[in-house]
């Protein structure tokens, strides 16, 4: 009787803590994936960080020319090198250069991510802007896009990864927001947004 009840007892453990991985797992998830509540754009609060593109980049320099921005890290395994790639193909299939649609990336990791590990991990994604900027200014341009991140625990070796905003913010010539492209979506919605971008 005593063994029974060991073996239910160990039996609830065991699904009790698939229950709270499974919980854990999905507040990951919808933390990444989630489009941010009250994505802004321009919204009058001021940012400045460094350019990989040279000199310093500011919310003025948001305007000019249409947009595509994503916030992500260089060690990112997954979410932000499989984005860049996306976003390179939707400009190509549709025959765009910089000048006329700029894909920008902020570094939610300025610890790792200087100026110079930045524009060496972009240089694969050909004419896209990296910002990066020091503690204080990541968060202000995040406070500006209503984007988020949050270092995880470092492991034995000190390797950390970011649970961050996964969108891809559209801004039009004016520096104003149009819209998002959401991590996952179809490639066909994907390229008609850009389409409808290009066209306000």
């Amino acid at each position: 009787m005593a063994e029974t009840s060991s073996r239910a007892l160990q039996r609830f453990r065991i699904v009790l803590w698939v229950l709270v991985a499974v919980a854990a797992i999905g507040a990951t998830v919808l933390f990444v994936v989630r489009p941010p509540a009250n994505p802004l754009a321009v919204t009058g609060k001021p940012f400045a960080l460094e350019s990989t593109a040279g000199g310093v980049f500011t919310e003025a320099n948001l305007k000019g020319t249409p947009s595509l921005v994503f916030f992500g890290y260089t060690s990112c395994p997954d979410v932000c090198p499989t984005t860049l790639a996306e976003t390179a193909a939707w400009t190509a299939q549709l025959g765009l250069t910089p000048d006329q649609l700029r894909t920008i990336f902020v570094t939610v990791d300025p610890e790792r991510d200087t100026k110079a590990v930045l524009a060496d991990y972009l240089s694969a994604f050909p004419g896209t802007i990296g910002l990066v900027g020091d503690a204080t200014q990541t968060e202000a341009i995040k406070a500006s896009f209503g984007a988020m991140s949050e270092r995880g625990t470092p492991d034995a070796s000190g390797f950390y990864l970011v649970n961050h905003t996964a969108t891809l913010f559209l801004l039009d010539e004016n520096g104003a927001f149009e819209g998002t492209i959401a991590y996952g979506e179809s490639s066909d919605t994907a390229v008609a947004k850009i389409k409808k971008l290009l066209a306000s």
